[in-house]
C-alpha cells in the first residue's frame, strides 16, 4: 500500500496542504498519509521558548491537521513530533519507516520560511528517490489548549 509523508509544523492545517492531501487522496483511495511535525520553534520576538512548550505547540499542530484532514475524509494513520531541525526529523523517520512512496512537505511562503531558506524541498527531493510535492501554506496559529 503507498503511504505518504506529510511534513509541516506552523502550516500543518492550512487550506493549502489540505487541499493538496484532500487531491492525492482522490487520485489514489487506497493511498495512506503519516503526519510529521518536527518540534521547530516558532518565530515569536518575545519569548524564549523551552524544549516542553515547542514539544506541546507541536503536539497541538498535529491534532489540528489532523482533525482538518479528517473533515475532508482523510485518516492519518500515524502522527509524530520529530527532530526540531527538518531535514533531521525526516531522516529520522525515513529510517524507522521505510515504505513512504512520497513526500508533501508544506512551508510558509518564500521570505518568511526557514525550512526554504534551508532548502528542505530541494534537499528531499535529492535524498529520496520518491516524489516530493511542495506546498506553500498559509500559517495557522497554533491551537491554544
Amino acid at each position: 500500500m503507498a503511504r505518504y509523508l506529510i511534513v509541516a509544523h506552523q502550516t500543518a492545517a492550512s487550506p493549502e496542504l489540505v487541499e493538496k492531501v484532500g487531491a492525492l487522496a482522490t487520485a489514489d483511495p487506497g493511498l495512506e498519509f503519516a503526519l510529521l511535525v518536527p518540534a521547530t520553534p516558532i518565530n515569536h520576538l518575545l519569548h524564549n521558548w523551552d524544549e516542553t512548550q515547542v514539544h506541546e505547540i507541536a503536539k497541538r499542530q498535529a491534532m489540528a491537521a489532523i482533525d482538518a484532514l479528517a473533515k475532508i475524509g482523510v485518516s492519518v494513520v500515524s502522527a509524530r513530533i520529530g527532530d526540531p531541525q527538518p531535514m533531521l526529523a525526516v531522516e529520522d523517520e525515513m529510517r524507522e519507516y521505510e515504505g513512504y512512496t512520497g513526500i508533501v512537505v508544506s512551508t510558509l511562503p518564500p521570505g518568511r520560511s526557514r525550512w526554504l531558506r534551508a532548502d528542505l524541498p530541494t534537499k528531499l527531493a535529492r535524498r529520496y528517490p520518491i516524489p516530493v510535492e511542495h506546498v506553500v501554506s498559509t500559517p495557522v496559529p497554533a491551537p491554544s489548549r
